[in-house]
């Protein structure tokens, strides 16, 4: 029996609630079944209870993760480089996050590729990123704005466009008379008839929290509050973000017109919250591609997005649209000493309220056909199938054509070279 190829993951904790820990976590599980890979994980990006090493259940000593603060660190690559001895180290989230990985690109590359999932840049081309991509032995994009950016910026590096994907299974529309006892059992009993819009995202700065709630309480005042409902599934203390709370009580907004889901669900009860929803709502400044809005569609659900990022092609095919697409009113510029610029869009609020009020007065059947619309979209461009065929193709060439340690091809390691006159 041929033994098992080992992969290095650095990315958010797999069973964290993020799109990429989301992500990750479906890409593993896809190459695990095949029998030819086990994992071992630098899980980061959230908050760790204790920092023991965790066996994930089912897989046994084929998927262990080790939780970290942040990504975690050149000296934990090389121990893990060192004592595991991987034959890829495979890593997620935008560049701003691994500069201090690339950083080390020549001690890893000298033995195992490197291969990045390219979760986010922006137009205007980030070309001082080059350096970080050359540095990887291949790319593969979220968005087709990301592969376009990374083609532009480093057409000699190897870089495949392999988007995001929902389980249409789960994520799937349920039948009206079990929509209407969800929304019965929800929501105090009563005969609702409120257009209901619904927020997945996690409460940080780029993704618009509290500008979302002061923009839809506006919204609210204009049509009645009692006609309208905004369900907002996030935590509402989350560090990186506003504290939710005080902002609605300070607009006077917790009459029912914003709702608040805390408590951490299931992807069934996720598919039930977005079947109960008329739309699904995501405006974030930045955008990498937007996991929410996918599973919104998935059942048959509507969306208002901002026009960046993955959002782009997820309202549109070019030809129909599955809800509204906000296009961005300005740009802003955030960055580090690391990465000068990113520039991100943002909408404007009258933008954002007029989409509001289009959607509000939609009849029942005008939305639902273009949920229906939304659902064949994602069948067919972002479906489970396809996700997992062209990833176990990806990592099973890699392995073919870069080999590792003593089969190692493909890199010529740099050295410093004495020059002299």
């Amino acid at each position: 029996m041929t033994e098992k190829k080992k992969i290095l993951v650095i990315a958010d904790h797999p069973m964290a609630p993020s799109g990429v820990g989301t992500q990750t976590k479906y890409i593993i599980e896809t190459l695990l079944k095949t029998g030819k890979y086990k994992f071992v994980c630098l899980g980061g990006a959230v908050a760790h209870k204790d920092y023991q090493p965790q066996k994930i259940e089912g897989w046994d000593d084929d998927w262990i993760v080790y939780p970290v603060k942040g990504y975690g660190t050149q000296e934990m690559v090389r121990s893990a480089i060192f004592n595991e001895k991987p034959d890829m180290l495979w890593f997620m989230t935008d560049p701003r996050f691994y500069g201090w990985l690339w950083m080390i690109e020549n001690e890893v590359r000298k033995h195992i590729p490197m291969v990045y999932y390219h979760v986010w840049d922006n137009y205007p081309l980030p070309k001082f990123n080059n350096k970080f991509y050359s540095s990887t032995d291949v790319i593969a994009s979220i968005s087709k704005v990301t592969h376009d950016i990374v083609n532009k910026v480093s057409p000699h590096v190897e870089n495949h466009y392999i988007p995001h994907a929902v389980d249409t299974g789960i994520f799937r529309p349920l039948p009206d008379e079990d929509i209407a006892t969800l929304r019965k059992n929800h929501f105090d009993g009563d005969e609702d008839k409120r257009v209901t819009f619904f927020w997945n995202n996690r409460n940080a700065r780029r993704k618009m929290s509290g500008s979302l709630i002061h923009w839809f309480n506006e919204f609210a005042e204009e049509v009645g509050p009692d006609k309208v409902r905004l369900i907002m599934h996030t935590d509402p203390k989350d560090p990186n973000g506003q504290d939710l709370e005080i902002i609605l009580n300070n607009l006077g907004a917790t009459d029912g017109r914003v709702v608040l889901s805390t408590n951490k669900i299931a992807p069934q009860a996720l598919a039930a919250m977005y079947n109960m929803a008329d739309c699904t709502i995501n405006i974030s400044d930045a955008e990498g591609f937007g996991l929410a809005t996918l599973e919104s569609l998935s059942c048959q659900t509507p969306i208002i997005v901002n026009m960046t990022g993955g959002l782009q092609e997820q309202v549109t095919d070019g030809k129909d649209w599955f809800g509204i697409g906000l296009t961005p009113a300005s740009k802003a510029i955030i960055g580090s000493q690391q990465v000068p610029y990113i520039y991100e869009d943002r909408v404007s609020k009258e933008d954002f309220i007029r989409a509001l009020r289009d959607v509000f007065s939609m009849s029942h059947d005008e939305r639902r056909l273009l949920g229906m619309k939304g659902r064949q979209h994602v069948a067919k461009n972002y479906n489970f199938e396809n996700f997992q065929k062209q990833w176990v193709e990806l990592i099973d060439s890699i392995v073919e054509r870069y080999g590792s340690w003593e089969t190692r091809k493909g890199y010529k390691p740099w050295a410093f070279t004495e020059i002299t006159k």
